[in-house]
């Protein structure tokens, strides 16, 4: 089966990770896999694999956008001719239907803000043969909205660190003893690093707080950091965040809304505890431990599961009681059953 992934970067993400392991993992389930992306370091990495990648220019949310890359999209299908896209996204999706019309298109779900759930519906329900939420949550957000969708859990890609936890707080300048939270995400208004910059002004210790990731408020933040005090790294964008959860000993996220969060589910996988907002698909993946769930925008509980966790090493241990990363082997399954699915109602 001929799939082509339609995604709008190929950056630093939860989508993007779960691409680039879909396509590596396209062979086990007898899928010639293909992506067509704006960019971003996973490229060369696809491209190594031997997996092609047509360029697509982002959307940028505008007409003149939406058409340029839907057009780049209709000339990826030309040249690799797919039997199905799988396109992740709302904005993919849209681009994807006007690119290949002839061609299923089965939309992978990740997650929009609550407040925009029901246009996300409106555009899924003309341009996707079928829609798949990445966490139960989603799914009825969905559903509450007027569409029906599967539910296809996200899970991880097994993989191990380039470099030891030695190494990499060496090369960071963090001494060895040193309890590090990392919190690896996009420095974008869902993502609520100010209550997570709040938090860490009451945590106390010795501690250090790296931010893995770029984005449009990092200026801001930066500033933020400097106010509160405390020891704050900002990492920029990073391809090693399996390297740094080797290093780290807790990862926190404060987000507004979550999809499934692909970073929570590393943290897990590696061994490392989470410190998370009570929200949709995060809360699916921690009701059976793995963690501590905070209420959303809530610096006070924040900093005192980070306290709780950064200064007990028991308490990390307890909280690591259980592997939450999921089983990439039923998701290449479920989505493999999906699609052929599809394709066998499209020839009927």
């Amino acid at each position: 089966m001929r799939v082509l992934h339609v995604i709008s970067e190929m950056g630093a993400g939860g989508a993007e990770a779960l691409v680039a392991g879909m396509a590596a993992a396209g062979p086990d389930v007898g899928w010639e896999s293909a992506v067509a992306t704006a960019g971003g370091f996973r490229v060369a990495a696809l491209r190594d694999a031997g997996v092609p990648v047509f360029d697509v220019p982002l959307a940028r949310r505008s007409a003149l956008g939406v058409v340029r890359a839907a057009w780049a999209v209709s000339a990826a299908v030309r040249r690799f001719r797919p039997e199905v896209v799988l396109a992740h996204n709302v904005s993919a999706s849209l681009v994807a239907r006007l690119g290949a019309p002839r061609t299923p298109v089965v939309t992978v779900f990740h997650g929009v803000a609550e407040a925009d759930v029901a246009g996300a519906v409106r555009v899924l329900r003309r341009v996707s043969d079928r829609v798949v939420a990445v966490a139960a949550a989603s799914a009825d957000r969905l559903r509450a909205a007027g569409l029906a969708s599967e539910v296809v859990p996200n899970a991880v890609f097994p993989s191990a660190p380039v470099h030891d936890r030695a190494t990499v707080r060496a090369a960071l300048g963090t001494a060895p003893d040193v309890p590090v939270a990392l919190c690896p995400a996009r420095l974008e208004p869902q993502k609520r690093h100010d209550v997570l910059l709040d938090a860490w002004a009451s945590v106390g210790g010795a501690v250090e707080l790296w931010l893995a990731g770029d984005g449009s408020l990092r200026a801001e933040l930066e500033e933020h950091a400097e106010r509160v005090g405390g020891r704050v790294r900002f990492l920029g964008t990073r391809t090693d965040v399996r390297d740094l959860l080797e290093a780290a000993d807790v990862t926190v996220l404060t987000s507004d809304w979550e999809g499934m969060p692909i970073a929570l589910l590393e943290s897990l996988a590696a061994g490392r505890p989470v410190v998370a907002s009570d929200v949709d698909g995060v809360r699916e993946v921690l009701s059976g431990g793995g963690g501590v769930l905070v209420p959303r925008r809530s610096p006070a509980a924040t900093a005192k599961a980070l306290r709780d966790l950064l200064h007990s090493p028991l308490a990390r241990e307890v909280a690591t009681a259980r592997d939450g990363s999921g089983d990439a082997h039923a998701l290449m399954k479920s989505y493999d059953e999906l699609l052929r699915t599809v394709l066998e109602a499209r020839r009927r």
